[in-house]
């Protein structure tokens, strides 16, 4: 069986997230929680003006979801250990005669952090695969949604520090990685980065995602964070990873065209560097829901900037600093359901 995953720009018949529960992610102050829920929820209402939204809501809040979701945001009570709906949800790929299937790759909670539990959450891409009607494709690889991206056409970013983290996959080595992706995901070409942005090697981290560091707006582009402040960390790490990526070529053959996207101009939080990026957007049917980050030029900066590179979409921001604050950003929380393809 030959599967392929689209790109996140194809037509989509939904998106799936998850809705905060209390934990350690929410935060241990009544403050710090209804932050959590209020970003959620108006991420869920942003894409709700472009397409259906389904949330997976733990049985502890339903009522309180009930109450701060619009009526057109679906409801669907499971059991769950965080809501990071990108990572344990389901990566959607089309078979051969166009139909949808569902890869659920093994979900260890980013490499077994103690401060989550993959005991729900490591099935919620088969739940989600039996809601929608869809075969499984199962694959014994630890991954989560955030640690690839995929142009359509071959190309996969790939991070040493996920893919072959130790405490994920502890045998595989580039060659069996990339031999599941081509499995799984039909991708013929893998281009590896080093390393994710600093933040992200912290507690709360994810080791090297690159959908808050690279990702295709479309075959040949790549739009790429851009810290341009010396005094961050995340400078030299990115020039590195510019450096590399101009030198490297796609599945077709072709050598990338890089579009910068400048970072926010605040450098650091309570905690220390921050990774705010704009590359962590969703895009929806004629739309991007785009983080935002209280910063009017550098917001409507990065705006213009996704316009550019996603024609014919319109580019709505949603403040995504509580996001960001516990880990992640709008792609973190969402994963796209697309349409089959007719051919």
């Amino acid at each position: 069986m030959t599967w392929t995953m689209p790109p996140e720009t194809a037509p989509q018949d939904r998106i799936w997230m998850a809705f905060p529960r209390e934990g350690a992610t929410l935060g241990d102050s009544a403050s710090a929680r209804e932050a959590g829920y209020a970003a959620w929820s108006a991420v869920a209402h942003a894409i709700a003006a472009f397409e259906p939204v389904t949330m997976i809501v733990d049985p502890s809040e339903i009522q309180r979801a009930r109450r701060m979701l619009s009526g057109d945001i679906e409801i669907v009570e499971r059991a769950i250990d965080d809501f990071w709906m990108r990572d344990p949800g389901p990566t959607f790929v089309h078979a051969a005669d166009g139909s949808l299937a569902a890869v659920d790759w093994i979900f260890n909670g980013w490499g077994g952090g103690d401060w989550t539990s993959a005991q729900n959450d490591r099935g919620v891409a088969r739940f989600i695969a039996d809601l929608v009607g869809v075969p499984v494709v199962s694959s014994l690889l630890v991954n989560e949604g955030g640690g690839i991206h995929v142009d359509g056409e071959g190309t996969i970013f790939l991070t040493d520090t996920v893919q072959l983290d130790p405490d994920r996959n502890p045998h595989a080595d580039k060659q069996r990685v990339e031999a599941e992706m081509a499995r799984t995901l039909g991708t013929t070409k893998a281009i590896w980065l080093p390393q994710g942005l600093t933040r992200d090697y912290e507690r709360f981290g994810t080791r090297g995602h690159v959908d808050i560091v690279a990702t295709f707006p479309s075959p040949g582009k790549v739009l790429l964070h851009d810290q341009r402040n010396p005094a961050h960390p995340d400078h030299a790490v990115m020039a590195a990873i510019r450096a590399q990526l101009s030198e490297a070529t796609d599945a077709r053959g072709r050598r990338l065209e890089i579009i910068d996207v400048p970072a926010p101009d605040t450098l650091t939080d309570a905690h220390g560097p921050v990774d705010w990026s704009y590359i962590n957007h969703l895009t929806v049917n004629d739309g991007v829901i785009a983080c935002g980050f209280g910063e009017e030029v550098a917001d409507a900066r990065a705006r213009d900037i996704l316009a550019a590179a996603y024609p014919g979409r319109r580019v709505v921001s949603v403040d995504a600093r509580e996001l960001f604050a516990r880990g992640g950003g709008v792609h973190c929380i969402t994963q796209q359901q697309p349409k089959p393809r007719v051919l």
